[in-house]
């Protein structure tokens, strides 16, 4: 449903930001084919060859046997096919570390909580990244326990703990944007995450199991792309990126890195039964709302104006024959929303957004994150089984 809301030296240039000399950086793998060239070689010869030779035993008269015998030896001549290794500096995660830690933090939080004992009171301990030099911080919504906490605190890599104030979250895509007292910070470069491909370089950095291993590194490769994972029965966070670089409980919220230091996505989670399964939220899903953060000071989401359901949570409750098997089914519109006004009505059935197939609520939450109030967008919808287009102009959370 819709929501309301360093050290810079010469040496990490180079690795990070130029065009990488193969003599220098590249390992080469040269694969040579090999042709088979056949010589004859005098009896004489081999026969001197083996008497010389023959101070050496028996293992020695065994490699001169096949001579011995009038036999041919190979001679291995190299052909022209070559491999190269990917444009990865052999020490590309010492330089992304020595460029990133300034801009990773530890976040903490103060969480109060109900058991058999009555109400006590707990930590969270997770990992965000600066992503603007006054303060602004990403991480997880789930770091900062979707808003419910009572404190904040961040630890900077200068050894300072501020107090932070969390400024937005959204569970839906499980990312939060937290706002320290601080200036002239080092924030982190973002990357396109549109252009990652399976197999790239990848390096964490995040505090693994709490603060007593802060600013942790592993590194990996990215081992798949739009990977869609389970949070409840209904709910699930899709376009992941999948690493293998080591995270764990409290790495949440901290960076996922390309060879040249950019963020490409936020660490979230990882499957518990298996080894090497982590995943990032592409940083492409956060980029408009930090860059509205760092441009305004606050962040307006794009809403519809709609309650919906999966139309498979939907027809799991009731059998009925809505013509799609997939999509979101609207229950509730909004009075004097977008929605009210394009002349969507409950029952309706969004399947796509700008030609973009819609399966799930979440789906949708997430595609809405790339606009703004007031842009226009086309729905292809379901109504009495028949499909329709419908353009809607998007509104504020704040307005509905």
């Amino acid at each position: 449903m819709d929501h309301y809301e360093n050290k810079d030296h010469d040496a990490i240039k180079h690795l990070l930001n130029e065009e990488y000399d193969d003599s220098k950086v590249h390992e080469k793998i040269i694969i040579e084919n090999t042709k088979k060239k056949k010589k004859n070689i005098s009896v004489i010869t081999l026969i001197i060859l083996s008497l010389v030779f023959g101070l050496f035993g028996g293992a020695m008269s065994y490699f001169a046997m096949p001579f011995l015998m009038g036999e041919t030896v190979d001679e291995q001549v190299p052909n022209n096919i070559q491999i190269q290794t990917n444009n990865v500096p052999l020490d590309a995660a010492a330089a992304v570390a020595e460029k990133v830690m300034p801009s990773v933090v530890g976040i903490s939080t103060e969480i109060v909580y109900s058991d058999f004992f009555g109400k006590r009171i707990g930590e969270g301990v997770g990992t965000g990244v600066i992503v603007d030099k006054n303060g602004y911080i990403l991480t997880n919504s789930h770091v900062v326990n979707n808003g419910d906490m009572n404190a904040l605190m961040v630890l900077l890599y200068d050894g300072r703990e501020l107090k932070g104030e969390l400024l937005w979250n959204d569970p839906v895509i499980d990312l939060a944007i937290v706002k320290i007292d601080a200036q002239n910070l080092t924030p982190a470069e973002l990357a396109d995450s549109d252009n990652l491909k399976v197999g790239q370089y990848a390096v964490a950095i995040g505090n693994p199991l709490g603060f007593q291993f802060e600013r942790t590194v592993t590194s990996g490769i990215i081992s798949g792309l739009n990977r869609t994972i389970p949070v409840s029965n209904y709910e699930s966070i899709e376009g992941l990126i999948q690493t293998d670089a080591s995270i764990n409980p409290g790495n949440s919220g901290g960076p996922l890195l390309n060879q040249k230091g950019q963020v490409i996505g936020i660490n979230t989670a990882k499957i518990q039964s298996g080894e090497g399964l982590g995943f990032a939220i592409p940083i492409n899903i956060a980029q408009p709302i930090v860059n509205e953060f760092k441009e305004k000071g606050e962040f307006r989401k794009a809403v519809i104006g709609i309650r919906g359901v999966d139309v498979e949570q939907y027809l799991q409750s009731f059998e009925e024959d809505l013509g799609v098997e997939d999509g979101v089914y609207i229950y509730q519109i909004f009075t004097d929303s977008p929605a009210s006004k394009a002349g969507l009505k409950e029952g309706d059935i969004i399947t796509k957004v700008d030609d973009k197939e819609i399966t799930s609520m979440s789906q949708l939450v997430s595609k809405l994150y790339q606009y703004r109030p007031g842009d226009t967008v086309k729905l292809e919808i379901v109504r009495d089984k028949i499909a329709k287009e419908v353009d809607i102009i998007l509104g504020s959370a704040t307005d509905i």
